[in-house]
């Protein structure tokens, strides 16, 4: 139960502190915006969170700006996403930059991995 409680308050401390991509992203995902689907952000799967996470179709969408980039953090990134894999949850990763640049894009990616 101790875990649970730490891990909401985490998720509650994460969303509090979004990425402007992260909001950017958050603005077009919620309310179930996207076909009907509804995304939950900073939702914690085992150990890790998922940046946003649609429940009910078992997709996970990542964002990854600077903190991305060096050869540990890539690594712990592969660590998550293979951990969320054997847990059914399927993840999509897009840049920061991405988001900015192309959010169009963005959007109709994730689309294409949920079901109309």
């Amino acid at each position: 139960m101790k875990t649970r409680y730490r891990s909401r308050q985490r998720s509650r401390e994460m969303r509090q502190h979004m990425t402007d991509a992260e909001t950017i992203l958050w603005s077009r995902l919620q309310r179930k915006q996207l076909h009907g689907h509804r995304f939950q952000r900073q939702y914690p799967i085992g150990p890790y969170f998922a940046d946003f996470a649609c429940r009910e179709t078992h997709l996970v969408v990542e964002l990854d700006g600077a903190t991305h980039s060096t050869a540990e953090e890539r690594a712990h990134d592969q660590r998550r996403e293979a951990f969320m894999s054997s847990q059914g949850w399927s993840v999509i990763r897009f840049w920061n930059a991405d988001v900015y640049d192309n959010l169009n894009g963005v959007l109709n990616s994730i689309l294409m991995r949920l079901p109309h």
